[in-house]
């Protein structure tokens, strides 16, 4: 057998395995008392809209044709209606031809980083950063390399940012909304990242890609604007999954946008067709496909998480945790209360707190609490919380 898969199948990622431990600790010990903090896994109902058009699909349409294949990169008329709405929404030249429907958003991280790289090439992430991306890069034959955000606002540390670059570097990875942190990158940092980008291809005379992980995008509070990164910089790579937008994680349905104005964009969208082939991931799921198609520009109630942030956020604060304000996603990124966070996280279930470890992600001494729970969790766990930072002398 090959022995990385076994390595990585015999070990679950961080979060999984909180995951696992927690549905098993409330069996023993009954749900009440498990506060379960570590999977970002949406507590919001899907808007309305996508039940009805389910249902209308399955009422009206013959389900042979519903439930057969689609062409290898998707639909025609969903990708259709996606290059329409990203024109009309971002203003920013698109083509449905240059769109590759996925098997939401760690598909399309996956088929874009192996029509990318080459065996030995690198791609430059900026912790903290989604901890498979690791195994997404290592898997198309590439090494992560990750850089330090700025520590007071995990904006872009341009100052390791041009240090970073070789003649191995074939991409840069970006999320933004953040996942752990939750912060939005703003436009000055997209700006500069553009210029960089810019820089180095001509320095090193090659296209060096900019692949941006947007599952989040829509998830964002108090008017905050998420740059779309294809109208800064020519060579980017949109990943997109309805996850979180439409409360779908388990539908596994995302698609990927090559700009059309990329140098040899054509060759790497075939490129995307090719490794889309190669890893099995041909044709996302029919139906899903077909019903993202008429329910664009429509979200989920984010004003649940927005409470959720601002609830917990505030009583943390209060109690002596400090971390940067989320401006999107449903993440606290919070500096744990000692410097070993492994520790304080296995200190932390003595109170039924499951949060997840930052060493995955990139940056030591901090957890990831994931608010998309139900507000009522939330203040049940909070005397917790206070408990177990008072034992800090918090």
């Amino acid at each position: 057998m090959n022995k990385r898969m076994y390595e990585l199948g015999s070990k679950r990622s961080v979060i999984r395995e909180i995951f696992e431990f927690g549905k098993k600790r409330a069996a023993e010990v009954g749900a009440d008392k498990v506060f379960d903090f570590s999977l970002g896994n949406p507590s919001v109902n899907p808007p309305q809209i996508v039940e009805d058009t389910l249902r209308e699909l399955l009422q009206t349409e013959d389900m042979t044709a519903l439930h057969g294949y689609t062409s290898a990169q998707g639909d025609a008329d969903t990708r259709r209606a996606i290059a329409e709405y990203i024109a009309r929404t971002q203003n920013v030249k698109t083509d449905p031809d240059y769109i590759y429907m996925t098997c939401g958003a760690a598909a399309s991280l996956t088929i874009t980083l192996s029509a990318i790289c080459n065996r030995g090439d690198e791609v430059i992430t900026f912790a903290p950063f989604f901890t498979e991306y690791r195994v997404f890069t290592e898997t198309a034959g590439a090494k992560l390399v990750e850089l330090a955000s700025d520590p007071e606002t995990f904006q872009i540390d341009f100052s390791l940012l041009e240090k970073a670059f070789t003649e191995k570097t074939a991409a840069v990875l970006v999320n933004s909304p953040n996942n752990p942190s939750g912060v939005v990158y703003s436009e000055d940092t997209v700006k500069k990242l553009a210029a960089v980008l810019e820089e180095m291809s001509r320095r090193f005379r090659k296209s060096i890609y900019l692949i941006t992980d947007e599952p989040y995008r829509e998830l964002v509070y108090g008017g905050v604007k998420v740059p779309y990164l294809t109208a800064y910089y020519k060579n980017t790579v949109v990943c997109y999954s309805y996850s979180k937008s439409l409360s779908l994680p388990g539908e596994r349905i995302g698609y990927i946008f090559v700009n059309p104005d990329a140098e040899n964009a054509r060759e790497l969208y075939l490129a995307v067709c090719g490794a889309g082939r190669a890893l099995g991931y041909v044709c996302a799921p029919s139906l899903f496909q077909k019903m993202v198609a008429r329910c664009q520009g429509v979200t989920s109630d984010v004003s649940v998480y927005e409470k959720n942030r601002d609830l917990l956020a505030g009583a943390l604060r209060e109690y002596g945790y400090t971390s940067v304000r989320p401006d999107g996603a449903f993440y606290l990124f919070v500096k744990a209360l000692e410097e070993d966070a492994n520790a304080f996280c296995e200190r932390a279930k003595k109170y039924g707190l499951l949060l997840v470890p930052g060493d995955d992600f990139g940056c030591r001494g901090y957890v990831r609490i994931a608010y998309c729970v139900s507000p009522e969790m939330i203040a049940r766990a909070l005397p917790y919380f206070k408990k177990l930072a008072e034992e800090y002398g918090k």
